[in-house]
């Protein structure tokens, strides 16, 4: 998934000194791995995810990795994880690191470029994955496979777990190796590299962050049907009619304001970073009870919008079938991002409120697409604390890396696997290094793209910070 958001959000001018310790043959081997992913169609249609990880797989083996700490696994031929284990010490409990391996689907037509061919060109990475999150799963083989060299022994085992269907599919792969071999990658915390970064603005940057907390994602059916009838003799209650209503209603609802133990740090964080006017408006919000009126403000902003609000927007509109006939159905689906402690099941029925069009069916689509009348239960979790075992190596590397850069703690406001591990009671934090412009934002777009240099950095700051982690 993008975040969609914010969460990818990193660039840095980057000198040669600043790469100075990531030598010639790891930019080499970084990049062969990077290449080789974004070549292998990950895609749900008709790519290979199994593919992939065993590519990945055969990397370890070749870096000295014993069969029995890499491990090929998952639902079906198509839809294989890996698993594999650098062991430590034994002083702490595992560190899980995971990523997915799959991609959204890119048509040949939109892009400049072709999406399954890795393309360098204009100081750019092209290809579909390079940005979410083949980038990110590069990163992480390139990291193990540069400790096993060197004979790194950290204070914990770091299990890496390279997974299917994130971006959609029926076999999530966090999800079916939490019920099926949970032993394989049972940890004290786990590090989700799709998300978080450095946030710049106008190539200068702001801030890290770090995706503690995300909201919950949810689709609904929205329908009306009628006997419809000759287009010459058109009625009052035509089923476009009614569907657009309830649409123009929400489009001018927003959900209540709220903010969470993440959220609220990550604002008291910036009201440290920001100034004049929306600084103020940042500690107003803080206050207790909040000014809504600086809610009001912020909330202008999509960004902050997201983070404040549950969000529900309109995605797909289907209406009729035949131009000189009126519509017997209409349909529409709404997207809905929601914040923790709230479920599907819940906005479902906020929703028929909002609409307030009794002609219009609410009903929940699944993960898979299955239509039902009920929404599921399951709420977003709730945020992990913020420990410092975590956020202090990072700080220490961001300071090494981006001197005078803060770190802050913040919410994806799209989806990740997290949702699954957090669920399972594995406090998840989605770290990056990879820099990506906040104007350049391509993630499951056309010419998707990351710049090299940016990806070199990436490999450079995961290295440091999961040494610093683990050798605390």
């Amino acid at each position: 998934m993008f975040r969609l958001v914010l969460c990818w959000l990193v660039l840095g001018c980057l000198s040669a000194t600043a790469l100075a310790q990531l030598d010639d043959t790891t930019r080499k081997y970084s990049r062969d791995v990077f290449q080789q992913l974004i070549e292998i169609n990950t895609t749900d249609s008709v790519g290979n995810i199994t593919t992939a990880a065993e590519a990945m797989a055969q990397r370890f083996r070749d870096a000295g990795f014993p069969e029995s700490d890499v491990r090929v696994l998952g639902p079906n031929d198509r839809k294989k994880n890996l698993v594999v284990r650098l062991h430590g010490s034994g002083k702490h409990k595992p560190v899980l690191l995971i990523g997915h391996l799959d991609v959204v689907e890119a048509r040949r037509e939109d892009w400049t470029t072709d999406p399954f061919q890795f393309v360098e060109k204009d100081g750019f990475f092209y290809g579909r994955g390079t940005q979410d999150m083949k980038s990110g799963d590069a990163i992480m083989v390139t990291t193990l496979v540069r400790f096993k060299k060197e004979g790194y022994v950290p204070d914990r085992d770091i299990i890496l777990a390279l997974t299917a269907d994130e971006e959609g599919g029926k076999f999530n792969g966090p999800d079916w190796l939490i019920k099926n071999h949970r032993d394989l990658i049972e940890a004290e915390f786990v590090l989700n590299q799709d998300g978080g970064g450095l946030l710049s603005d106008d190539g200068k940057p702001l801030m890290m962050e770090v995706d503690a907390a995300e909201k919950l994602y949810a689709d609904y059916q929205l329908t009306v049907t009628n006997p419809g009838g000759h287009s010459s003799l058109p009625i009052p209650d035509n089923a476009i009619y009614h569907l657009a209503n309830g649409l123009v209603r929400l489009e001018h609802f927003q959900f209540p304001f709220e903010l969470n133990n993440v959220t609220r740090a990550y604002y008291q964080r910036m009201a440290t970073v920001e100034k004049g006017e929306r600084a103020a408006d940042i500690q107003a919000i803080l206050k207790t009870p909040p000014d809504l009126t600086a809610v009001a403000r912020l909330s202008q902003d999509p960004i902050d919008n997201s983070t404040m609000h549950t969000t529900c927007v309109a995605t797909r509109l289907s209406a009729g079938h035949a131009n000189n006939a009126l519509p017997q159905t209409a349909q529409a689906n709404v997207n809905c991002r929601i914040l923790p402690g709230h479920s599907a099941e819940e906005i479902r029925n906020q929703l028929i409120q909002v609409l307030d069009e009794p002609a219009i069916r609410v009903k929940y689509v699944g993960a898979i697409g299955e239509v039902t009348d009920h929404g599921s239960e399951r709420q977003s979790y709730a945020p992990p604390p913020l420990r410092r075992d975590v956020f202090a190596p990072l700080e220490k590397v961001v300071q090494e890396m981006w001197p005078g850069i803060p770190v802050i703690p913040d919410m994806a406001t799209g989806a990740s696997d997290a949702i699954y591990t957090n669920a399972a009671g594995l406090p998840t934090y989605a770290i990056a290094g990879t820099m990506i412009d906040r104007d350049d934002i391509r993630a499951h777009g056309r010419d998707e793209r990351l710049g090299v240099e940016s990806y070199y950095k990436g490999v450079e700051f995961y290295y440091r910070y999961l040494k610093a982690l683990t050798s605390q």
